[in-house]
């Protein structure tokens, strides 16, 4: 890794970064302190000077993290330029932390990774670290596929996979898993409250004020129940052993608390009293919310005409706008033209394939290397105990000296024996990641063109950014690393034309 500055010049101010993923994690390992030792040791090693420590103990599916911000505020304002953070998934896990790091002038030591990233980095190592928040990404977007699957096995095995409604409560079965049981001060009222309201005399206002008056409140807030929580359990089909979910009906092992016949009753009742207004069949389109007006900003959007041409035009929210209407397949055109620029031949896929094989080796040297000296340090405690025990047993150092020395050094082992743990379970899926990544950069334009609209708008909205559309042209930029193999693939290209191919990538693509 190579450091911004040289050990003999004065110390340059920087900053550290750590997270852990949720207050759990932070509860019960040592997730933050690791970081910290890692980030400290490294800083003292390269001469910076930590002049701010800035954590997070929440996910990152979603910005808005208070350490990440306020850490953000402080390096547009200040000199700092350098920030020390462990590796690429401890600083964002979204495209749009990303972003706003990227158009930040600083220098970003991933030291775990062994990667110094600046404005100035070569075209190879932002490819490298585009994949790899890319992959982050993808690990969210999985996990979330993950956990819907889970929870839609648990609804086919009659397990509500949700936190119970009122009424009921989780608890842990015989088996070891979680069920769900009736609340005995709470569901007796749920059972009432179907009964009041399927007389037909009642209407929710009333049935809210008998609810109240029987004691119930809403499990959030726990205030008396609104006529709100009182239409939404009147909806509920859970209280009849059934529920819902995902769109289809599953029979539950839980206990009912009215019948079927009278859900349907309540049903019946509501629907005469609230009559549902009937849904218009929306058309989804492939490009809503990707395109800006290059006049004046807006959003572009479509509508419909004659029922089967669809046409997109600037809101018109600033003012009139002179851009004229543009059919979806003029833009769908221009969107595949954009694709084209990623398609890239074998040889270039080999190239790069041995690229990231290298970089992958690069890593793995780093890992063993950084093993190899904390086992050197784990040592030396090692011997330093056996030195104090030896002392001690001589009657040269006192009992309370040797217990706090003891537990001081066992605590930097245990430490060690943990960072050592995570190189060793270091994840190295990434060589894979990156292939695939390189795959569907060079299948982007033929999976396009057979794709339905939500699924090109998916695949748009994963590779590019920032597309605009002025005077009938589309203006748009591919995200990292797909840029860097959009120009690296033109410039190649462009050497075959010539004659002037010599079949390394290199001068192209280590150009800074």
């Amino acid at each position: 890794m190579k450091s911004s500055q040289s050990k003999s010049a004065q110390p340059q101010d920087a900053v550290k970064y750590g997270r852990v993923s949720s207050k759990e994690q932070e509860k019960e390992g040592f997730s933050i302190p690791a970081q910290w030792k890692l980030l400290d040791r490294y800083a003292k090693s390269e001469g910076f000077r930590v002049v701010r420590d800035f954590v997070d103990i929440e996910t990152a599916k979603k910005p808005g993290r208070p350490g990440f911000e306020e850490m953000v505020k402080l390096l547009k304002r200040s000199s700092v330029r350098v920030l020390l953070v462990e590796k690429t998934d401890r600083l964002y896990r979204n495209l749009k932390d990303y972003v706003t790091m990227d158009d930040l002038d600083i220098e970003i030591h991933f030291v775990k990774e062994s990667v110094v990233l600046s404005k100035d980095s070569r075209s190879s190592e932002k490819f490298m670290h585009g994949i790899k928040v890319l992959m982050a990404k993808n690990y969210i977007d999985n996990l979330s596929e993950e956990t819907k699957k889970g929870m839609l096995e648990k609804a086919e095995q009659s397990i509500y996979p949700s936190y119970a409604p009122l009424g009921y409560r989780n608890v842990m079965g015989p088996n070891g898993k979680r069920v769900v049981e009736p609340d005995p001060d709470v569901a007796p009222i749920i059972t009432k409250i179907f009964h009041w309201y399927g007389t037909g005399e009642c209407s929710i206002s009333e049935v809210a004020d008998r609810a109240q008056a029987a004691g119930l409140v809403s499990r959030g807030s726990k205030k008396s129940v609104s006529k709100s929580n009182v239409h939404i359990v009147l909806r509920k089909r859970f209280y009849t052993g059934y529920f819902d979910w995902n769109g289809k009906t599953y029979k539950g092992s839980h206990e009912p608390l009215i019948s079927i016949a009278l859900f349907d009753r309540v049903q019946d009742i509501l629907d005469g009293r609230f009559l549902a207004k009937p849904k218009v069949d929306k058309h989804e389109f492939a490009f809503s919310g990707l395109v800006n007006c290059g006049h004046c900003g807006c959003a572009l959007v479509a509508e419909k005409k004659k029922g089967k041409y669809v046409y997109y035009h600037c809101t018109g929210n600033k003012g009139k706008c002179p851009e004229p209407y543009a059919r979806e397949e003029t833009l769908e055109e221009c969107f595949a033209d954009l694709l084209k620029g990623l398609i890239f031949d074998d040889e270039v896929m080999d190239w790069l394939v041995d690229a990231l094989h290298q970089s992958h080796a690069d890593q793995k040297k780093f890992r063993e290397e950084a093993i190899v000296r904390l086992r050197l340090e784990q040592a030396r405690l090692q011997n330093r105990l056996d030195k104090l025990y030896e002392d001690r047993l001589d009657g040269f150092i006192e009992p309370a000296f040797f217990q706090r020395k003891t537990r001081e050094w066992q605590q930097s082992q245990a430490s060690i024996a943990e960072q050592i743990a995570q190189y060793e379970d270091a994840n190295e899926e990434y060589f894979k990641d990156g292939v695939r990544l390189l795959e569907l950069s060079k299948k982007a334009y033929f999976l396009f063109k057979k794709q339905n609209p939500h699924e090109k708008r998916r695949l748009l909205n994963f590779v590019c950014s920032n597309s605009t559309w002025k005077d009938r042209t589309l203006t748009a930029t591919f995200r990292q690393p797909f840029d860097i193999l959009a120009v690296t693939n033109t410039a190649w290209e462009k050497q075959k034309v010539a004659g002037a191919c010599s079949g390394d990538l290199r001068p192209i693509w280590l150009r800074r």
